[in-house]
């Protein structure tokens, strides 16, 4: 795992900014930002059977997915601070269009905050799924781990059930895939390793 230190401490910062987001807001209070990425379309069509990254703002700020993840046609969809079932409400606008071949999500930290269950979230990611594979039953998805913040640890066990749930549902679909960011972020005490997070707090 320290061999790999650098490169977890990259994905760590771009996961942990921008937190301090508006967890109670609505599907229609991300219009502005869904209408800008639906115009950014019509002065250069993103690429059709890509990677679509979708969720709250750690994909949105990820300005270096390009360079990371070069040769592959990845499309950034990330908005605000959205909540995961905000990704399900606009699953038409910012990630159908594009017929993905696989989908990588990041969401559920702001849903936790603003008081919803892990098993809300994961009705949520259930809904996500089975609205994507009615249009595109071959399509990957991919779950982020919700993330160990420092600044919202009081919620690691809601975190923890919340991973565990999308875990049993990615276990029984072999087109679902679980990528664990949350126990290669905590360190031999069990705590968020502070060295992985931009400023030692988020």
């Amino acid at each position: 795992m320290r061999t790999h230190l650098p490169r977890l401490r990259q994905l760590c910062v771009i996961l942990c900014l921008a937190l301090l987001v508006d967890a109670h807001a609505k599907p229609a209070d991300w219009t502005d930002a869904i209408n800008a990425l639906t115009q950014a379309d019509s002065a250069q069509s993103p690429p059709i059977h890509g990677i679509v990254f979708v969720g709250s703002s750690p994909l949105r700020i990820w300005e270096t997915l390009a360079q990371d993840f070069p040769n592959l046609p990845g499309i950034r969809r990330g908005f605000g601070g959205s909540a995961l079932a905000d990704s399900v409400y606009y699953l038409d606008r910012i990630v159908l269009p594009y017929q993905p071949k696989t989908v990588v999500l990041y969401a559920g930290e702001n849903d936790l905050s603003a008081g919803k269950s892990p098993e809300m979230v994961a009705a949520d990611f259930a809904a996500f799924c089975e609205r994507i594979h009615a249009a595109l039953p071959h399509t990957r998805i991919i779950f982020i781990a919700v993330k160990p913040s420092p600044l919202r640890w009081a919620l690691h066990e809601k975190m923890e059930r919340t991973n565990a749930l999308v875990v049993a549902a990615c276990a029984k679909d072999p087109r679902l895939t679980f990528v664990d960011v949350y126990s290669a972020m905590l360190g031999a005490d069990g705590l968020p390793q502070p060295e992985l997070f931009s400023d030692g707090s988020i």
